[in-house]
C-alpha cells in the first residue's frame, strides 16, 4: 500500500534529520538497489537515509500515518530482496558506530553496521566473535539470523555471541532485550530472522581473544570430485572444532567444474598438515596452499564477495556427510547445467557444522537448527542481459539439484540464505520454535506493521 502524496513526502523531508531520497535523486539507486539484481525491478517511492534514532521513529509514524509499508535495511543483503519494496526503505548506513572494550570483551555495534565496520574496531583489540566474511554484510541481519562463519565450530554463531540488543517497536518504543529485560525478545533476535520484531537499533555481542591461526585452499579438477568429497568430509568428520572448510564444487560458462576446500584452522598450519594428510593422500589436488597466518590475515584470505548479478540458493542441513551416489548425482547435474552469463556459475557447497553450534539446545535460542554436521548450499546465477528463458532453465536446474540431494539431507533450511521458493519455509527455518515465534510477534507488533514475505505471523 501507498498512500503518501508529495505533500506527505514534503513532511517526512522537514521531519527527518537525515536524507529524503526519491527516485532520480543522487544516491538513491545505491541506496535501494537490492544485492539480488533478481529483483532489481523493485523500486520504492523514497529512501530515508537515517541520521539518529529520532529519524527511525519518525520514518515509523509516517509510515503507519501514510500506510506506506516500510523496510529497513542495513547491508542491504537479503537474498529474496527483501531490504527493498515499493514503499519506503529506511537505511541504516550511516548508523554505523562500532565501540570495542578489550577490558570486558564486549563490542557494540549501530544497526547499520557492517563486516568492515566491525572488523575494523575488534581489530586492535585482537578479539572476535563469529562474523561474515563478506565486507558489506550487515551486523543486523547476520545476527539476526543465526550468523555462522568459519570459527563458529569453536566460536558459535553470531547469535550464540549477541548478550543485550536495543528494538525500536512499530510503536516507536525503544526496548532493551537480553537475559533480563525482554527476555522473549532477546530469545527472538537470537535467529528469528531479522525484519520481523522492530528494528535494532543496536547489538551487543561478546567476544574472545584470538590466536594465530592457518588456512587451507585446495583445488581439484572435477573428475576427481568424488574422492575429494569422500577424503574432505571424512576429515571434517573427525577434526577439532578449529577446524572448519567450505567444500563445494562449481562451474561456470563453458569451464569444467572446479572442486575446491577452502578452510580455517585456529591453530598453526602444522597441525592443518596433520588434519588434512588423509585428505592429501587420497587424492592430490591441482593446487595445494596450507600456511600459518595472522586472524586478520586469514580474514582477508578468505574473503568472498559474491560476483554481481542475479542468483538463487537452496539450503539445507546434513547429519550425515554427501555419501558418493550423491556427489555422482551433484556431478551429473552440473554437466547438463543450462549455463548463463553469471560468472559466478553454478553449484554445491558443504560448510561444516557442528562443534560449539551444536551444544547450544534448539530451544534455548530462536535458532533451531542444532544437530547437523553440514550446512548444505545449492545456487545458480544469472545476469539482467540473461533472457527468460535462461533465467527459467537455471531455476529449473536449481529445483532439480535439490530434489537430486533431497534424499541425504533434513527439512531444515537456513533462514540467512533465505529462498523466496521454499514452500514450507515455517518448519524449514523454524522448526518447533515458530509457534513461539508467532507469539512474541502478536505481542510487540500486533498490527503486523513489520511484515514481508515469509515474515513471522505471515
Amino acid at each position: 500500500m501507498n498512500g503518501a502524496s508529495e505533500a506527505d513526502w514534503q513532511r517526512l523531508e522537514k521531519t527527518v534529520a537525515g536524507r529524503v531520497l526519491r527516485p532520480g535523486d543522487a544516491g538513491f539507486r545505491e541506496s535501494s538497489t537490492p544485492f539480488n539484481t533478481r529483483y532489481a525491478s523493485t523500486t520504492p517511492n523514497g529512501v530515508v537515509s537515517a541520521a539518529s534514532h529520532g529519524d527511525v521513529r519518525h520514518a515509523i509514524e509516517w509510515a503507519r500515518d501514510t500506510g506506506v509499508g516500510l523496510v529497513a535495511r542495513s547491508g542491504g543483503h537479503s537474498y529474496a530482496g527483501h531490504s527493498v519494496n515499493t514503499g519506503l526503505v529506511l537505511d541504516l548506513s550511516a548508523l554505523n558506530t562500532v565501540v570495542a572494550d578489550g577490558s570486558t570483551g564486549l563490542v557494540t555495534a549501530a544497526g547499520g553496521a557492517r563486516m568492515a565496520d566491525v572488523y575494523a574496531a575488534i581489530q586492535p583489540h585482537e578479539m572476535a566473535f563469529a562474523l561474515g566474511n563478506g565486507a558489506s554484510v550487515g551486523i543486523a541481519g547476520l545476527a539476526l539470523g543465526g550468523g555462522s562463519s568459519s570459527t563458529s565450530r569453536k566460536l558459535g554463531l553470531t547469535a550464540d555471541a549477541l548478550v543485550r540488543t536495543t528494538l525500536m517497536t512499530a510503536e516507536g518504543e525503544v526496548l532493551t532485550c537480553d537475559a533480563q529485560e525482554n527476555p522473549d525478545l532477546y530469545w527472538a533476535c537470537r535467529g528469528g530472522g531479522g525484519g520481523n520484531f522492530g528494528i535494532n537499533l543496536s547489538f551487543t555481542f561478546r567476544a574472545t581473544a584470538v590466536p594465530d591461526v592457518s588456512t587451507c585452499l585446495l583445488l581439484w579438477d572435477g573428475a576427481d570430485a568424488p574422492a575429494a568429497f569422500a577424503a574432505v568430509q571424512e576429515a571434517a568428520r573427525h577434526a577439532p572444532d578449529e577446524f572448519s572448510v567450505r567444500l563445494g564444487v562449481a562451474a561456470a560458462g563453458g569451464s569444467h567444474p572446479v572442486v575446491s576446500a577452502v578452510g580455517l584452522h585456529l591453530g598453526p598450519a602444522s597441525e592443518l598438515r596433520e588434519l588434512l594428510a588423509p585428505v592429501l593422500a587420497a587424492t592430490r589436488p591441482v593446487r595445494e596452499d596450507i600456511a600459518d597466518r595472522t586472524f586478520w590475515e586469514a580474514k582477508d584470505y578468505l574473503l568472498h564477495e559474491t560476483s554481481a548479478g542475479a542468483f538463487a540458493v537452496r539450503t539445507n542441513f546434513a547429519a550425515e556427510p554427501l555419501p558418493p551416489e550423491a556427489v555422482a548425482a551433484v556431478m551429473s547435474r552440473l554437466a547438463g547445467r543450462p549455463g548463463s552469463g553469471n560468472p559466478d556459475g553454478c553449484g554445491l557447497a558443504l560448510y561444516t557444522w557442528g562443534g560449539a553450534i551444536n551444544r547450544v539446545a534448539p530451544a534455548d535460542t530462536a535458532f533451531v537448527h542444532r544437530d547437523a554436521q553440514f550446512l548444505v548450499s545449492m545456487d545458480t546465477s544469472w545476469t539482467e542481459q540473461d533472457g527468460p528463458d535462461t533465467v527459467a532453465a537455471n531455476l529449473r536446474w536449481l529445483a532439480g539439484l535439490q530434489e537430486e540431494v533431497a534424499p541425504y539431507v533434513g527439512v531444515g533450511a537456513y533462514q540467512n540464505f533465505i529462498d523466496p521458493d521454499l514452500p514450507d519455509w515455517r518448519t524449514a527455518y523454524y522448526g518447533a520454535n515458530y509457534p513461539r515465534l508467532v507469539e512474541i510477534k502478536k505481542r510487540v507488533d500486533p498490527d503486523g506493521f513489520f511484515t514481508f514475505g515469509q515474515g513471522i505471523g505471515s
